[in-house]
């Protein structure tokens, strides 16, 4: 099978934020793959289960917004960037996120592509959920990755 190896440049909606998490890039990106454990940090997405290793071709299925949703991953450079997607109500997302060591931070990078039918419809109220939900979890993720626990 052959995955997207970026977002849809061309989607009608591109969303693109970034946030300096001061926290070691293994903390980070622990954080960010254990996908089963977003729950706990994430209020947005109150159940995430990942069906194997965070590797291509490997799927998880998640719930945010009332939404269930079935991602899969499409590429992964471990503590570097990965890379998900696939369609959900109608809607084929693709969603990279990027991590960039900076001193004593790390720079986390999140794009994500929206495309299909209720994108045509509804565009500017679509890209200001996904604009909204992507600021959210990267405060939230910023917010897990410095507390003072330490954790990997």
């Amino acid at each position: 099978m052959t995955y997207p190896t970026t977002i849809d440049e061309n989607a009608p909606v591109i969303a693109d934020h970034t946030i300096r998490i001061a926290a070691p890039v293994e903390r980070i990106w622990h954080l960010h793959t254990d996908i089963g454990g977003w729950p706990a940090w994430l209020s947005a997405i109150p159940q995430a289960r990942l069906d194997g290793p965070v590797a291509p071709g490997t799927t998880f299925h998640w719930t945010t917004a009332g939404m269930s949703i079935d991602s899969t991953v499409y590429a992964v450079d471990t503590a570097h960037r990965i890379l998900w997607g696939g369609p959900a109500h109608g809607i084929t997302g693709i969603h990279e996120w990027t991590f960039t060591e900076d001193g004593d931070g790390v720079v986390v990078r999140t794009r994500e592509s929206w495309a299909g039918e209720p994108v045509d419809a509804d565009r500017d109220n679509l890209a200001a959920a996904l604009d909204a939900s992507l600021v959210t979890w990267l405060d939230a993720l910023k917010k897990a990755a410095e507390q003072e626990d330490h954790r990997p």
